[in-house]
């Protein structure tokens, strides 16, 4: 129990840094959608615009990808939470099997 409280109270720092910048990237590329559609702009400055938001979302996420991918806390923190994942399902289809 000690072990699997540790491992959830565990937060890679690196992971946090690059999902905050992903969800900045999202939230800026969103909202000059909207504001585009909102107000009709139309054109190549605004779709480029729009395309270099995208771009620069994209290549956020894949850093953010590939961090997962490579960085042993964040792999451990992942393990635990599908087997904590898989431990509720079992607990929750053991209940619906007695009902």
């Amino acid at each position: 129990m000690n072990t699997q409280l540790a491992i959830e109270t565990a937060v890679c720092a690196e992971h946090e840094r690059l999902l905050a910048e992903c969800e900045r990237a999202l939230e800026s590329w969103n909202e000059h959608r909207a504001e585009f559609s909102v107000s009709r702009l139309s054109g190549r400055e605004a779709g480029d615009e729009l395309l270099r938001l995208q771009a620069k979302y994209a290549r956020a996420y894949t850093v953010l990808q590939r961090h997962e991918r490579n960085c042993l806390l964040c792999q451990l923190m992942s393990g635990a939470e599908g087997l904590a994942s898989a431990n509720s399902s079992e607990v929750h289809s053991d209940s619906t099997r007695y009902v």
